[in-house]
C-alpha cells in the first residue's frame, strides 16, 4: 500500500509543514503524516505570526526558502514593525492573521510541492532496527518504511486538556491525543518530562463595546515578512486594547480553589513569559491590571481572541470575570479557555543536527524540543527537514551557528543548555544581535540555502542585486559633496546643527535625526540619483553606514569567539580521564557531550576554568 520514504513527518503543525516542505524541496520523498487533514498548519493559540524576536526568525526562514513567511503575507489581516524608537537590531515585524486562511493557505503550498504524500492516521511508534529509525508504525497497524523519520507531536503526546475540575484527553480541544511513542521512547533509553501551556477563551466580537477600548490599528506601509515579491492586503483590520481591573482579580482568586494550576492536578512547568492570567495576578499582586489585546480571528468572522487572558480556570469563573473587563460586559463566550500539559524530551538529548543521540536518523522538532510558539516551531521544523534529507543521502548536516542566525541560537540554547519550562526566543538570548537583524536575513542566510539546494535562483539573483544596490549606494555617498548652503534649511527643518565647511553626504548621514529618505528628497545634490532603488536596499545601506562600528565590533567579538567554534571534541572523548574537571563540568560533559569547545562554554553549570583545562588536555 505504501512505498517506501526517503522522510516520514509525523505531525502537520508549523514544525512537520516546514519540514516537510523542506525535505520535498530539497529532493527527498515525504510522506506527512497526520491525526486529522482538516487541521494542518492550524494556529493553535493566538491567530498572529512573529513579534519580538520571533519576526526575525521568520524573516530566516523565509530566506533560507520555508514558506512560513510567504504563507504570513497571504493571510495577514495586519502588519506592525514592533520597536521602531529603538536600533534596527530590535527592529521586528509582526503580523495578525485569518486563522482559517492562514492554515489552507499552507495546505495548498504543501499540495503544489511535488514529492509530498500525505496520510491520515495516528503514529503509535517508530520502526527500529538495532539504533536507526527505519519507519512508522500508525494506529490502522500500517508499516510504513522511511529512511529517516521527523517527530514533530506538538502537544499531542499524552496531552491532557484542563478547564478548572474538569480533565479529559486531547492534543487541542475537540481533538484527541497521540500515545505510544513516549513510551517506546522511554523503554529506548530517552528521558521525558511534562510541559503546559494554555489559551485564552474566543468570544464573540459582536457583543463587544470597542468605544471603550483602545484602537490599534496596523502600519500605514506593509513591510510583510517575506523577502519574494508577496502580494499583501490593500486594507487591515484593526485590533484594540483593554484592561483587566482589581474586580477582575477578585474574581478569578475566587476559582483559584479549583484551578488545576493550584490543586497540583497539572505537574508540567508552564511559559516563563506567556503566564496565565490567574498566574499574573498571582506573580505580580502589586499591579492593578493588566494589559489584553482583542484580536479579531479573520476577514471574514466574529470570532475573536483575548490575547493576555489564557487561563485554565473553571468557566463560570471566566465568564464573570470577563463580564468586568470594559468593552465586555455583554460578552457572549464561544469557548472557554483551557490549559493543557502533554510530554516533552529534554533537547540535551540531540545533536545539533535535530538527530536523537540515541537513534540514528530520528529527528526531534518543535514542542517536543521544549519550545513554545509557531516561530519557534517552525524553525526547528525547516532544519530538521533539511537535516533529514542529508542524512539520507550521506551528505554533511547544515549547522547555524549563534552568529549565523537567531535559529542557530534557539538550537545552540537547546542542545547545550537544555530547557525545564517552555522555550521562548527573545532578542537578549542573541549575543549579535546587531548582525542577526530582520532586513538582513536574506544577505545572511540565502547564499548558504542556495548552495545547499533548497533556495531558488530567483531568490539568490534578488539577494545579489540587493547587496550591490547596498554597496553603490554607500559609495556613492562617499563622493557626493554637500555645500554649507545646499544643506542649511534641509538641517534647520530637521534640528540639526549647521554645516561649517563642505562635507561629504555619508557623514551627513550618521547625524541622529537624519534618514537617507529624507536626504534624498531635501538635499539637490542628491535629487535624481537614488530612484531605481527599492525601499529595502535604500534601509539596508543606512542601516549599514549608521550601524557599521557596532557591526564591525561585533564581527571582531566572532572572529575571537569562533576559535573556540572550531575546536571540535571527538564523539568518543574520555572525560573521566580529565582529573582537574569539576564534578559539575564532568556530568555536564559525559550527559550532552558538546561538539565543540564553545558549546561546552556554554552548558549550564560549566566554569571557563573548565574549558580551559579541557583545552590544554586536548593539546591545544
Amino acid at each position: 500500500m505504501f512505498p517506501q520514504y526517503d522522510v516520514i513527518v509525523v505531525g502537520a503543525g508549523h514544525a512537520g509543514c516546514e519540514a516537510a516542505a523542506a525535505a520535498a524541496n530539497l529532493g527527498s520523498r515525504v510522506l506527512l503524516v497526520t491525526m486529522n487533514m482538516q487541521t494542518i498548519a492550524q494556529m493553535s493559540c493566538n491567530p498572529a505570526m512573529g513579534g519580538i524576536a520571533k519576526g526575525q526568525i521568520v524573516r530566516e526562514i523565509d530566506a533560507m526558502g520555508g514558506y512560513s513567511g510567504i504563507v504570513t503575507d497571504l493571510s495577514m489581516i495586519q502588519f506592525r514593525m514592533l520597536n521602531l524608537s529603538k536600533g534596527p537590531a530590535m527592529w521586528s515585524p509582526r503580523a495578525q492573521n485569518d486563522r482559517m486562511l492562514f492554515a489552507a493557505t499552507w495546505r495548498e503550498k504543501l499540495e503544489n510541492t511535488p514529492n509530498v504524500d500525505f496520510y491520515q492516521d495516528m503514529v503509535r511508534s517508530i520502526i527500529l532496527k538495532g539504533n536507526r529509525a527505519c519507519g512508522v508504525v500508525t494506529g490502522l497497524g500500517h508499516e510504513i518504511q522511511a529512511k529517516s523519520v521527523v517527530v514533530t507531536s506538538g502537544t499531542f503526546l499524552n496531552g491532557i486538556i484542563h478547564i478548572g475540575e474538569k480533565k479529559f484527553g486531547g492534543g487541542r480541544v475537540a481533538e484527541k491525543a497521540a500515545t505510544g511513542i513516549t513510551e517506546q521512547l522511554v523503554e529506548a533509553g530517552f528521558e521525558s518530562d511534562r510541559l503546559k501551556t494554555g489559551t485564552p477563551p474566543r468570544v464573540d466580537g459582536r457583543s463587544l463595546d470597542y468605544s471603550k477600548m483602545e484602537e490599534q490599528k496596523g502600519d500605514d506601509e506593509i513591510i510583510g515578512f517575506s523577502f519574494s515579491n508577496t502580494k499583501k492586503p490593500t486594507e487591515q483590520r484593526s485590533c484594540w486594547i483593554t484592561y483587566t481591573n482589581q474586580k477582575v482579580h477578585d474574581l478569578l482568586k475566587t476559582g483559584f480553589d479549583r484551578s488545576p494550576m493550584y490543586t497540583g492536578r497539572i505537574e508540567g512547568i508552564g511559559p516563563r513569559y506567556c503566564p496565565s492570567i490567574e498566574d499574573k495576578i498571582n506573580r505580580f499582586a502589586e499591579r492593578d491590571r493588566h494589559q489584553l489585546f482583542i484580536e479579531p480571528e479573520g476577514w471574514n468572522t466574529i470570532e475573536i481572541y483575548v490575547n493576555g487572558f489564557s487561563t485554565s480556570l473553571p468557566e463560570e469563573v471566566q465568564f464573570e470575570a470577563l463580564r468586568n473587563v470594559p468593552g465586555f460586559e455583554n460578552v457572549r463566550i464561544f469557548r472557554p479557555g483551557y490549559a493543557i500539559e502533554y510530554d516533552y524530551f529534554p533537547p540535551t538529548q540531540l545533536k545539533h543536527s535535530l538527530e536523537t543521540k540515541l537513534i540514528d536518523n530520528l529527528f526531534f522538532a518543535g514542542q517536543i524540543n521544549g519550545t513554545t510558539g509557531y516561530e519557534e516551531a517552525a524553525c526547528q521544523g525547516l532544519m530538521a527537514g533539511i537535516n533529514a534529507h542529508q542524512k539520507t543521502r550521506d551528505l554533511e548536516p547544515l549547522i547555524l551557528k549563534r552568529s549565523d542566525a537567531y535559529i542557530g541560537v534557539l538550537i545552540d540554547d537547546l542542545i547545550s543548555k537544555g530547557t525545564e519550562e517552555p522555550y521562548r526566543m527573545f532578542t537578549s538570548r542573541a549575543e549579535f544581535r546587531t548582525l542577526l537583524r530582520q532586513d538582513n536575513a536574506d544577505i545572511r542566510l540565502t547564499e548558504l540555502s542556495y548552495r545547499l539546494g533548497l533556495a531558488s535562483q530567483e531568490r539568490m539573483d534578488t539577494v545579489i542585486v540587493k547587496r550591490n544596490g547596498a554597496t553603490e549606494i554607500r559609495n556613492m555617498l562617499r563622493e557626493i559633496s554637500i555645500e554649507p548652503g545646499e544643506a542649511e534649511e534641509f538641517l534647520r527643518r530637521h534640528d540639526s546643527a549647521p554645516l561649517t565647511q563642505k562635507q561629504k553626504a555619508i557623514q551627513l548621514l550618521l547625524r541622529p535625526n537624519i534618514t537617507l529618505p529624507a536626504m534624498i528628497a531635501g538635499l539637490a545634490p542628491l535629487q535624481g540619483k537614488f530612484n531605481t532603488y527599492a525601499r529595502d536596499v535604500l534601509e539596508q545601506a543606512e542601516i549599514q553606514i549608521k550601524y557599521d562600528v557596532y557591526i564591525e565590533k561585533e564581527k571582531e567579538i566572532v572572529k575571537k569567539m569562533s576559535q573556540l567554534e572550531d575546536l571540535l571534541i571527538p564523539d568518543n572523548f574520555d572525560y573521566d580521564r580529565v582529573s582537574a574537571l569539576s564534578n559539575e563540568a564532568l556530568q555536564k560533559f559525559k550527559k550532552i557531550k558538546p561538539r565543540t569547545l564553545g558549546q561546552a562554554s556554554r552548558i549550564s553549570g560549566v566554569n571557563p576554568s573548565d574549558v580551559q583545562i579541557l583545552m590544554v588536555f586536548m593539546g591545544r
